[in-house]
């Protein structure tokens, strides 16, 4: 069975004020201090998050375990060191974040300026393995059309800047701001794929291969393929949920490959409007159906996913817990629905985030 592994990026926040703290470097150090030999917590690119890594499981039970002593561990860390941590998109208060120190972010910021300095969004990253990099590419030209269904169910990013956005993943549009990030036409095989990443870097305009920011890519460190659509989500479930339907797509991908089905083959524009629909909307509106490119109900797309997937998810034991948390998702909503709800109730966006540092170990 494939195994998964998930990376979460997390919000530093005053826990009275909800305004967030730029104490990723102390945070660090007190993870460092505590356990010396475990690797779990790195440094992003600004000061106010924090980012975990979760060991590759092959059960979803063991996968969600680890997001949550994660998470628990990161406010552990957090508290030691004068924050919390909250699993959210943006921030919704107003924030001025700092880039963190080093050579890599030092070069960001002078190359993208502005856009580095506002990158302050945060995302939840899925790493499932394959075989090889024929079957890796086999599966990114195939998984490419129900990718924003992964953003629509992740949605944690209403508000931006104290502002409510309209959008309920607005992380997904910041991110967009970076020249190699977005969705990819088929690639075709392994060799044509290396190609356009090698010709990516040498124009410069990126630093180097980890700077490539498609949807769904080859690892640089693993064998996996990582798809990066997600919001990092409000609750472990929906981060499991998410981890459960990625390596669902992959082993349906592989399994299209195998028997000589070609990719659906949308044009990036159309795979671009898809994602757009999914950031607008969430799952309280109308998405795009993955084969059509056609607005259908939420509830519509979703279940094709569902329906996409179901061998997969049949033979990995995952297919009603899947169906269980979509439901949830659909019937309560998201975490930008959660967002606005806490905002309606509290009157405040610092009522938002320090429920959201409650509802992020739940």
């Amino acid at each position: 069975m494939r195994t998964v592994g998930v990376e979460e990026e997390l919000l530093l926040v005053d826990p009275e004020t909800g305004e967030p703290q730029a104490l990723s470097a102390a945070v660090l150090a007190r993870a460092a201090q505590d356990d010396a030999d475990q690797d779990v917590f790195e440094k992003e690119l600004h000061n106010q998050m924090l980012e975990f890594a979760t060991h590759p499981q092959s059960g979803m039970e063991e996968l969600r375990a680890e997001i949550v002593r994660c998470r628990k561990e990161a406010a552990r860390h957090a508290e030691q060191s004068g924050c919390a941590v909250a699993a959210l998109a943006t921030s919704p208060l107003p924030v001025s974040p700092s880039v963190a120190a080093g050579r890599r972010y030092h070069w960001m910021a002078e190359q993208y300026g502005i856009a580095t300095q506002e990158q302050l969004v945060l995302g939840c990253h899925v790493h499932v393995s394959v075989a090889s990099d024929e079957e890796a590419v086999a599966v990114v030209d195939r998984i490419q059309p129900w990718l924003s269904v992964l953003s629509a169910l992740s949605a944690n990013s209403p508000f931006w800047q104290g502002k409510d956005t309209l959008y309920s993943s607005y992380r997904s549009r910041v991110w967009q701001r970076w020249p190699s990030a977005g969705p990819t036409e088929p690639f075709r095989s392994a060799e044509r794929y290396h190609r356009r990443v090698a010709d990516m870097v040498a124009t410069g305009v990126i630093l180097d291969e980890g700077m490539i920011y498609f949807d769904a890519r080859l690892s640089r460190r693993y064998p996996t393929v990582e798809i990066r659509v997600s919001d990092v989500c409000l609750h472990a479930d929906t981060a499991v949920l998410i981890a459960t339907l990625a390596r669902g797509l992959v082993e349906t991908a592989a399994r299209e490959w195998r028997a000589g089905v070609e990719p659906v083959g949308h044009s990036v524009s159309l795979l671009r409007l898809a994602s757009w629909r999914a950031a607008r909307s969430g799952l309280s509106e109308e998405l795009l159906h993955p084969v059509t490119m056609r607005r259908m109900p939420a509830e519509t797309v979703v279940r094709s996913l569902l329906c996409h997937v179901e061998d997969a998810l049949t033979d990995s034991g995952d297919l009603e817990r899947a169906r269980e948390t979509c439901a949830a998702l659909l019937h309560g909503g998201g975490g930008a629905r959660v967002q606005r709800e806490l905002m309606e109730r509290t009157g405040s966006l610092r009522g938002v985030v320090t429920e959201c540092v409650r509802h992020t170990q739940s």
